[in-house]
């Protein structure tokens, strides 16, 4: 990787020209001066620019705000699968960070995985990274920081990777007839990105202190934003009051939610019996809400093609999301990445990291029509919109567009189909092994405060970013503690997620590198040593014939009782990797857990990525 530094003695516009000029011969010269793998066709280079600028994504003025390439949310990298990647980042952040390629598998490229701490270290401010892999995989996938809560700044941005021919699609389940086939195939060749996400007026570094200073869970968001687009939208108490959930006003207890649809800091179930400092919440972390005009995404789509297909990325560091168009049924066919037999629904729920293949008949008077998503958690009323329009036609629309969802993301009217998460099935079906070599039982729970967390029997620090990376020292006691596991290549695994006790939200898990097999969940607390174990007592609970396949997936809420999600997955990548919470807030706080995947067959790392390379 080739690094440079800012010259003092340089004016700062020159220096910025040039490095333009830098940015733009980049990926040929990182191909020339570091060669990597042995593909015959060229690497598909790719270079993002990191800036600081001040922002207005939902007409507040934020500053703070991350761009690349002087946009957000970043460019859409597109691939076809088998490329070889090269992704360069230069940053001119005046902190260090790391990019994170979410969903990939990184198969035999485990120091390009992006975790700070685990596979390299934070890319310095006026310093370049190459990030090399391969697209194994197909489908759906996103990039974004992975160092402190960069995230919630705005570093992320969707990736596609088109499947090769050879990949049968699941568009058959759907119809066999042959002109519906053809404008399935084109609709997916040219899918486009929806790129759902919360944002916050505070920037993650003032929600850090913030955290620190009160000693609270920072759960709430000031807007929702559909592909960087958004507005705040102050919704009046009344407004509000009528639509409170009856559990949310049970724990209320005579109190309401603030004026940002927010669960107020002082409810002591949500916050747990920790110590708090009420005098130093900043405005807008859960309360001072200031309505804004921004802008409205707007999706165009050509009745003439009969189908459009979108990505949708859950790209939200805090809240999970109900999606929708208004009067367009949606046929799911591929989560996470991976195909699955194709589902008819009206709605998703959309977990933080989720990724959704969705294709919509374009059969509906020509016209305008609302797209909707609304935060469909208990924590927080809060939603947004864009705007889907026909275009190439004469349009026909009579009246306003009829709603699948509300406000709460819930259904508008009985009749109204969401996609079913225990009915996601894989295409094709693939079987796990029937039973693990390894059972690792993870608790989940806050650790001696509101905002801190355990994945395990510890807390993950954020020092530990700064720390050397455990891929290159995995023998080092950093690596034999209650912060690590470790499994053997070519083993299976199954990890546990148990959520100890009430009140815990619902946890956005996100495994790097494999994908897993999602086994089960249930509530009640988890009191097995094993899923084999678990099956004799509750197999109505556990899925070994046809389990979904993903890379992301929501522990269930502990409303009033512990609750417990199991996976499995085979070790094929030796590296080192991270299994965390997606809510940035409780990554930060310390829920993750370092993965030394096949410590028995650990890779050799490139030279051009040896720790201290001039490379």
């Amino acid at each position: 990787m080739r690094n440079f530094n800012i010259i003092s003695n340089i004016p700062f516009v020159l220096y910025l020209l040039a490095l333009l000029r830098w940015v733009q011969a980049a990926p040929a010269l990182s191909a020339d001066v570091c060669a990597a793998g042995n593909s015959t066709r060229a690497p598909v280079r790719f270079a993002i620019t990191l800036t600081e600028s001040v922002v207005y994504h939902d007409g507040f003025k934020r500053p703070g705000g991350i761009l690349m390439n002087g946009q957000f949310p970043g460019p859409l990298l597109e691939l076809e699968q088998g490329d070889d990647v090269e992704f360069t980042v230069w940053n001119l952040l005046p902190y260090p960070t790391t990019v994170h390629f979410h969903g990939n598998d990184q198969l035999g490229t485990p120091w390009s995985d992006g975790v700070p701490g685990l596979s390299q270290r934070g890319i310095q401010p006026g310093q370049s990274f190459v990030y090399r892999w391969t697209a194994t995989q197909y489908g759906s996938y996103f990039y974004h920081a992975h160092e402190k809560g960069h995230v919630e700044d705005g570093l992320y941005g969707p990736i596609h990777i088109k499947a090769a021919d050879s990949v049968e699609r699941p568009f058959s389940l759907i119809s066999n007839n042959s002109d519906e086939l053809e404008a399935m195939r084109k609709a997916e060749d040219n899918t486009r990105p929806i790129v759902l996400s919360d944002w916050r007026h505070l920037s993650s570094q003032q929600v850090w202190d913030a955290e620190e200073a009160t000693g609270l869970d920072a759960f709430c968001a000031n807007s929702l934003l559909l592909n960087g687009k958004g507005s705040v939208n102050c919704l009046p108490q009344e407004t509000i009051n009528e639509f409170t959930a009856p559990a949310v006003k049970q724990l209320l207890n005579g109190s309401q939610l603030t004026d940002m649809g927010c669960i107020p800091p002082t409810v002591a179930a949500t916050q747990g019996p920790f110590p708090h400092n009420f005098s130093a919440i900043p405005p807008g972390l859960f309360s001072g809400c200031e309505s804004t005009e921004g802008s409205t995404a707007v999706l165009t789509v050509d009745p003439h093609d009969v189908y459009a297909s979108w990505d949708l990325i859950g790209a939200a560091s805090l809240l999970n999301m109900a999606f929708s168009i208004d009067e367009h049924p949606m046929y799911v066919y591929a989560v996470d990445g991976r195909y699955i037999e194709p589902q008819l629904v009206d709605a998703v729920s959309i977990t933080n990291g989720r990724r959704f293949s969705v294709l919509v008949r374009l059969d509906k008077p020509a016209g305008d029509y609302t797209v909707r998503s609304a935060v469909n958690g208990l924590s927080q009323i809060m939603n947004a919109s864009a705007t889907l329009t026909y275009v190439n036609t004469v349009k026909t629309q009579s009246e306003p567009s009829k709603p699948y969802i509300n406000i709460l993301g819930s259904n508008a009217t009985a009749d109204v189909t969401f996609q079913n998460e225990s009915a996601i099935v894989p295409f094709p079906v693939e079987t796990p092994a029937q039973y693990a070599d390894q059972t690792f039982v993870l608790n989940l729970n806050h650790y001696n405060a509101s905002y801190r967390w355990t994945l395990g029997n510890s807390s993950y620090p954020l020092s530990l970013e700064e720390s050397q990376p455990l891929l290159f020292y995995p023998d080092s006691p950093a690596a034999h503690n209650d912060l690590t596991i470790r499994t053997k290549n070519g083993t299976w695994v199954d990890i546990i997620f148990n959520v100890t006790g009430p009140l815990q939200p619902p946890h956005p898990i996100h495994k790097h590198s494999t994908k897993f097999f999602f086994l089960g969940s249930g509530e009640g607390a988890w009191t097995y040593a094993s899923v084999a174990e678990a099956a004799q007592h509750i197999p109505q609970s556990l899925n070994l014939k046809n389990p979904p396949l993903l890379d992301t997936v929501n522990t269930p809420a502990a409303a009033t009782a512990p609750s417990w999600l199991a996976i499995r997955y085979q070790v094929v990548n030796p590296g080192a990797f991270l299994v965390h919470c997606h809510i940035q807030v409780h990554l930060s706080g310390g829920m993750a857990l370092a993965i030394l995947d096949g410590v028995d067959a650990w890779p050799t790392i490139p030279e051009e990525y040896q720790l201290g390379s001039s490379c």
